[in-house]
Parts: C-alpha cells; structure tokens; sequence
C-alpha cells in the first residue's frame, strides 16, 4: 500500500488546474448551446433533444475510460495524466469549429464530439484526488475542485457580455450563420484555456506508479491484447460488488441532476419569456436573455468558488450529508422564486469604474451557487471513503452514470411528456427543477457512510 505524502495548498491547487479548462468549456456548453441550436432554426420542444450528445457520450465513455485508467500506466505521462491530454486537444479543436456551424445538426455533431472529449478529460479528474492524496485531504481535494468549477464556468458565462460590455464587440454584431461574434470569440479562448490548463497539471504533477502485482497485471493485459475484455470484467465485476452507500447515492444524484439539465436547456426561454414576454430569438431582447444567462450562470459559479473552501470547516462539523440537504434546499428554494424577479430593481452597485448595477433576479444565483459547490464535492465525499482502492478510476466513471442517467431520462420525458405537461412553459420548467433539488436534498439525509472517514457523519 502506497503511503501517499500530504500536500500543501498550492500542490493541490496545481495538480486541479487543468479542472479549470474542462469547466470552462463545459460553462460554454451551458450558457450558450441552446441559443446557439435557436440561432441555426431550433424550436423550444427540440431543445432536449439535442442536449442528448452529453449525457450518452458520459454514459458511456466515463466508466470505459475510468477502468482503462486503472489499468495504464505510462513511466513518463503515469496513469490519468495521458487521458487528460488526449480529452483537451479535442475538445480544444470542437471549441474552435462550434461557432462555425452551418446547421442544427452540424452543431449538434460537434457537441458530440466536445462532450466526449470533455468526458475523457474529466473522469481521470475525480480518480486523480483518491489516487495522489491521503484520506484526510479528500474533502479538501475535491473542495478545490468546486472551486475551479465556479472560477471556469464563471469566466466562461462572463466571456461573451465582457467582450460586449467592455466595447470589444456589438451586441448586434453576428456571423453569417446568426451566431453572435462574441460567442465566437468565447468559444475560440475556451479552446486555449482548455489546452493550457491540462498542460500545467501535466507538466508538474507527477503520480505514484503502481505496485509491482499491479504492474504485472497491466503488463500482462497489454501482452495478451486483451485490454478490452480486462475494462469490461472490470466494469461487470464493479457493477456486482457496488458499495451499498454508492447504491444509496442514486436518487441524491437522480433528482439535483434532472434539475440542473431542466435549468440549463430553459433558463434563457425563461428569462426571455419572464422578463421580456418574448420566446422570439429574432429579437434584441432574446440576445438580452442569452447575455443574462451567461451573467447569471457566471454569477453562481462565483458564489461556487468563493463559497467552496468556506463549506470545509461547514462539512466537518455538519457532515457531508447535512450539508448537502441543505445546499440543495437553498438551492431549490432559489429556482422557485425565479420567476418573481426582476431585472429592473437594483439590489446593490459594485464600485467597479462607473458602477455595476446588480438587479433582484441575481438572487436565485446566489443560492444556486451554493448549491452548485456542494454538488461538486459533496457526493464525491460520501462516495470517496467507501471505494474499494485500486478501483477509483472505474468507480468514478460508474458514478456518473449516477449523473448522465437523469440527463438522458430528462431529455426524453421533458421532449416527450414534461414540457407538454407543464403547459409548455419554460418558467413551469425552472420551477419543477427547483422541487427536484430540493427532492435530492431530503435522499441525502438518509445516505450512511463508513464511520471515522473524510467527512462521515458522527
């Protein structure tokens, strides 16, 4: 057993760097694939439809990867630090093309592409925490991973309305397709962020390498060509002898997760159609609503990243568990008010040159960042400390199944039955995701974990 030594802040921050580049290009994704499949002739009731290429290339792409990572090893890359690599240059080269789009399906292909090449990237992330620090710093780990999650999808939401509000861009301004030029320039830094984080984990994170049994075993899988089979057994054998606190984590992630895709594909109809009394992508005010999600949705990754080391000391007396119920009521509770604010009422200037007017409907953001920082690390926590080792890689992978599974019933009940239900209203959207946080949080209560580990409840 490999005794792993403590590492101090900035080793940790470093070695989570390149976490900041997937997020930043997953924070693209969010704010601005909607408008973007509008901008190329769209209709609301598709919407869902086309968000499918996330959750299916997770499904199926993190739990390969993750039992393919267990069992490599490279002596001058070492063990996740190849996947990193490979999942950045291609989202980098996605990034680049997704602004070019000719057509919806031109767009969706791409998202194809950058979600698998995001996933690949990704799911060695988690694996990495559990396989280079001791057990104490896991909360603190995967803690700075919420944090570069905030820091990159805030700077992504922000990108586009910086470059407009700064005079860089027009608002009009647009590229032959309809697609704003912000958004290409967006997605154009996303590439660069994307490369050069990973770089800087890569380039100064070493991992420990395996032990010699280990080695023999990965050796003798590559000699006999069998890698494929050896990453299906392990899958099937995972699936067989699952942790009964990973099978409880099912509904904590089923409900925030369907939530947060109802938020991501809707929030800019919403906004438009609350606000403005439009769901017109034609006019000014639908280009408002997509600058203020970006705005809105930077927002609660700032509150996630500011919030995310100040939820440490919160976690250790409360529990992972408490902490995360009430993340997720605060949170729900937020979505529900969404629809009564406004974006006229000043609620407070930041003295930032002439002043940055804050309105009332900012005030969802607030508590759906601190729902989105315990998202991050909190079930990540209670799973942490009760994985067998050895078996992070292919565990974390099977553990987004927990996250891309809603993602993919969500797609097809809300294209299919949801949306009509709610009286295709993309508002009534936004308020069945704030009961469905709050539905996670009650399941969280009743999670049980391994006592005297990480953050387990006394």
């Amino acid at each position: 057993m490999i005794n792993k030594k403590k590492l101090n802040f900035w080793q940790i921050l470093t070695m989570n760097f390149g976490f900041f580049g997937v997020q930043f290009s997953f924070g693209l994704q969010q704010s601005n694939m909607s408008a973007i499949y509008k901008y190329l002739g769209a209709e609301e009731a598709e919407l869902p439809l086309l968000w499918l290429a996330g959750p299916v290339t997770g499904l199926v792409v993190q739990p390969i990867i993750g039992a393919i990572s267990d069992g490599t090893w490279s002596p001058k890359l070492g063990r996740r630090k190849p996947f990193f690599l490979i999942g950045a240059l291609i989202a980098s080269i996605s990034l680049v093309f997704m602004p070019y789009s000719s057509s919806i399906w031109m767009a969706a292909g791409l998202l194809w592409i950058l979600d698998a090449a995001n996933n690949i990237a990704l799911e060695p992330y988690r694996a990495f925490i559990s396989d280079k620090l001791p057990e104490k710093q896991y909360s603190f780990g995967f803690l700075v991973q919420s944090f570069f999650t905030g820091l990159g999808t805030t700077l992504a939401n922000f990108t586009p309305a910086i470059l407009v509000s700064f005079g860089v861009l027009a608002l009009s301004d647009k590229m032959d397709n309809g697609i704003p030029v912000s958004t290409y320039w967006a997605f154009g830094i996303g590439a660069a962020a994307s490369i050069i984080t990973i770089l800087i984990t890569v380039l100064t994170t070493s991992e420990y390498p395996p032990s010699e049994k280990e080695l023999e075993e990965i050796q003798k899988a590559k000699a006999q060509g069998n890698v494929i089979s050896r990453t299906v057994k392990d899958i099937v054998e995972a699936f067989k002898v699952m942790p009964f606190t990973m099978k409880q984590l099912i509904p904590v992630m089923f409900f925030p997760w369907y939530a947060m895709f109802c938020y991501w594909q809707y929030l800019t109809s919403a906004l438009s159609l609350s606000l403005y009394d439009t769901l017109d992508q034609n006019t000014i005010y639908f280009n408002q609503a997509q600058l203020l999600t970006g705005n809105l949705n930077g927002t609660y990754n700032i509150i996630c990243f500011l919030i995310a080391f100040a939820l440490i000391p919160i976690a250790r007396k409360l529990g992972a568990k408490r902490l995360h119920f009430i993340s997720l009521v605060i949170g729900g509770s937020a979505l529900l008010c969404m629809p009564l604010l406004n974006d006229t009422t000043v609620l407070f200037t930041i003295p930032i040159g002439s002043g940055i007017e804050v309105a009332q409907i900012y005030l969802f953001s607030f508590g759906l960042g601190i729902t989105w920082a315990s998202m991050m690390a909190m079930p990540y926590e209670m799973l942490a400390s009760s994985i067998p080792a050895g078996k992070t890689g292919v565990y974390m992978g099977i553990f987004n199944m927990f996250i891309v599974i809603p993602m993919i019933i969500q797609i097809f009940s809300v294209q299919y039955f949801v949306y009509d239900l709610v009286g295709q209203n993309p508002i009534n959207i936004i308020r069945l995701a704030g009961i469905f946080l709050i539905i996670g949080g009650v399941f969280s209560l009743f999670v049980s974990q391994p006592q005297n580990k990480g953050l387990a409840d006394s």
